[in-house]
């Protein structure tokens, strides 16, 4: 059976792990979840890691539906979440509306993401919760406020972790079925995975999360850069290169085809 944001509470429940990847295209997808995992995000990542953008902030509500479309093709049984683009949510909670609805009425996902959780975005979470729109919360380093908090590590000083608890707080208030924890310290991820009931989904947030998520492209070593709290499992980019210089060399040699 598919899963559902209902399942994804039970398995916090049940202290089952949740297992969440990023893809940006029918093959990806694909073979994400023909390998199990629970949960696939369309994030805003794939403007740095498949447009070429230097950040999250240049990709566009119509870039994110065309990836997003193109996901779900490859999907059968993961939850599938896209996120909200930087400028298609922030204006006013109706204009959250319009863009949540449009993701989901043009792509099939079933479910959104935003990013921060200060008093009106979490009033804009209940908005689209309450219009039956379900929304995963994101707090910690939220890469769409990049000028302003760069990439460093959130929530080291007492002030601000407690202020990143509180938004936690605010986002399950308001409905979100889950929060992704970004480069937060573990032991402030540990005090909001306890208090909360929904999951928490870690990202360079420790190990007492509800669940991990990677940029998958980080993940298959096919990023020149890695997060310092990412991991590769696999080099691809010296894989990729090595089978393109074989094929190149065979042709040149005409030994191909």
């Amino acid at each position: 059976m598919a899963v559902t944001v209902q399942q994804l509470i039970q398995y916090k429940q049940q202290g089952r792990s949740i297992i969440t990847l990023t893809a940006w295209d029918y093959a990806i997808a694909q073979l994400l979840d023909l390998a199990g995992v629970d949960m696939i995000l369309v994030g805003d990542s794939l403007a740095m890691v498949a447009l070429g953008y230097e950040t999250t902030l240049p990709i566009t509500l119509e870039e994110m539906i065309h990836h997003a479309k193109a996901v779900r093709r490859g999907v059968k049984q993961a939850l599938v979440v896209c996120d909200l683009p930087f400028l298609s949510y922030q204006e006013s909670p109706q204009q959250a509306m319009r863009s949540a609805g449009r993701i989901l009425k043009e792509t099939g996902v079933q479910a959104v993401k935003l990013e921060g959780g200060y008093p009106a975005i979490a009033q804009t979470v209940s908005y689209l919760v309450e219009a039956g729109i379900p929304v995963l919360g994101h707090v910690g380093l939220t890469p769409q406020s990049v000028h302003k908090l760069g990439y460093r590590k959130q929530g080291k000083s007492a002030e601000e972790g407690e202020r990143i608890f509180q938004e936690a707080i605010a986002l399950e208030a308001a409905g979100a079925f889950a929060i992704v924890l970004e480069h937060i310290p573990g032991e402030l991820a540990l005090r909001i995975t306890e208090k909360l009931s929904i999951p928490t989904i870690g990202i360079g947030a420790g190990v007492h999360c509800d669940g991990q998520v990677l940029v998958t492209a980080d993940m298959l070593g096919m990023t020149l850069k890695q997060p310092p709290f990412a991991k590769a499992y696999v080099n691809l980019q010296e894989i990729i290169s090595q089978a393109v210089q074989n094929y190149s060399n065979e042709v040149r040699e005409r030994k191909f085809p």
